[in-house]
């Protein structure tokens, strides 16, 4: 009677019309003393099952989304001559890294309600946490945190640049500044029609420090009291060293 059931269950219910299928130009990045950036080259096609007469148009949505951080954004404001902080929010997750990128104007592709469902805008994948007392402008830290982050190329929103042929095969490329957290990014692709998500596929970029980059990572996160008294030692000799060809010069 069972077998039955789930029988009925699978041939009632409809097959997914549409499906991404994408990769990656490389899946790992590693991150020394001279690393600049990189590139990542992203591509894919839509898989059917059959032919699908629809008269709205196809959409692909590509975000890249870093390791996820916890933070608190102040707010500074005059007080006589100085600048002091005064209110604050408590960010209770927020990605290092946020990349998307459209085949057409975002606004178009996706619905209010879906992007709330799906969390694919930027600040929809911020999740605000408590702010300071008497603070009723939340949205206003999270607008200043966007805007920061944007203007160091850590938050992108790139419109347009997904290219689609035919509704069937589709490309572009996300820039990942030199200034990268390690760890583990996740790459979703969603499909869309009639502003909703009609398939979604996700996979990661694994960012690794190597070098004296992950040396120096390791030393300050594992064993923090060994790396200050190593940044002090190195201040220290810095300084004498300095000073030495000063006596030098002046001599």
């Amino acid at each position: 009677m069972l077998r039955i059931l789930l029988l009925l269950v699978a041939l009632t219910t409809p097959a997914q019309s549409e499906e991404v299928v994408a990769g990656l130009s490389q899946n790992t990045i590693s991150i020394s003393t001279n690393f600049d950036g990189s590139e990542i080259l992203i591509f894919g096609a839509v898989k059917r099952e059959q032919q699908i007469d629809r008269d709205s148009d196809l959409g692909v949505i590509v975000t890249v989304a870093g390791p996820r951080q916890s933070l608190t954004v102040r707010r500074k404001d005059k007080w006589a001559i100085i600048w002091v902080n005064q209110d604050s929010l408590e960010v209770q997750s927020a990605p290092s890294f946020y990349a998307i990128a459209t085949s057409a104007p975002f606004s178009d592709m996706i619905s209010d309600e879906a992007d709330q469902q799906h969390l694919i805008s930027v600040d929809r994948a911020i999740s605000a946490g408590v702010a300071s007392e008497g603070v009723i402008d939340k949205d206003n830290f999270t607008e200043a945190l966007i805007r920061i982050r944007s203007k160091a190329n850590l938050y992108q929103m790139n419109e347009s640049s997904v290219a689609l042929r035919a509704d069937t095969l589709f490309n572009t490329s996300i820039a990942l500044p030199a200034n990268l957290v390690a760890g583990n990014y996740t790459v979703r692709f969603l499909l869309t029609r009639d502003q909703q998500v009609v398939s979604q596929y996700e996979t990661a970029i694994f960012v690794n420090k190597v070098g004296l980059e992950r040396f120096l990572y390791s030393l300050a996160h594992e064993q923090p009291i060994w790396y200050g008294l190593m940044s002090l030692a190195i201040a220290i000799a810095a300084g004498w060293g300095a000073a030495a060809v000063f006596r030098y010069i002046r001599s």
